[in-house]
């Protein structure tokens, strides 16, 4: 799991002084809103061509995440909210984009991300966190070495099958 310092990202936002720019400049790194996106997202150069730029997009957590179905191999990020960590709804979100979509890139988490959802992030496709200001970045390291892979009786985005269907 990749710990992000916002301060020290390659990655920004791409804005004005009254908020997000309607159709952003093709820049390396830049951080997309879905709206940003779906106005650019037909110009921007594809991945393997000489002149690709990098591209991540912020999705909302109440977004259908099948509205990235078709631009999933055009993304190198994708960063998904919890609004609360009470909300579970990106982890949904995640997991789609893992085992449905085969996405490569990366899936980054932000908002409220506790120490104590860092194994069910990395078990639903995530790879990227952004901690709440108050989480301590070494207890969230030392959280996702709590259980193995043969730990969780279910399957997940790594080892899909259940521990009953796993040869011994």
């Amino acid at each position: 799991m990749k710990f992000v310092d916002i301060h020290h990202d390659q990655w920004r936002t791409v804005g004005g002084e009254d908020g997000p720019v309607s159709h952003p400049p093709i820049k390396s790194y830049s951080l997309l809103t879905l709206g940003q996106w779906h106005a650019v997202r037909e110009q921007w150069p594809a991945p393997g061509t000489p002149d690709h730029k990098p591209v991540g997009v912020i999705v909302p957590n109440d977004t259908d995440i099948e509205t990235l179905e078709a631009d999933a191999a055009k993304l190198s990020l994708v960063v998904l909210n919890f609004p609360k960590w009470v909300d579970g709804r990106a982890y949904t979100q995640a997991h789609i984009l893992r085992s449905r979509y085969r996405f490569q890139g990366e899936i980054r988490a932000t908002g409220e991300v506790l120490v104590d959802m860092m194994s069910l992030l990395k078990r639903t496709g995530f790879d990227a966190v952004v901690l709440r200001g108050d989480q301590d970045r070494v207890a969230a390291e030392r959280a996702l070495g709590f259980f193995t892979a043969r730990g969780h009786y279910q399957g997940d985005v790594q080892v899909t099958k259940p521990v009953f269907a796993r040869s011994a």
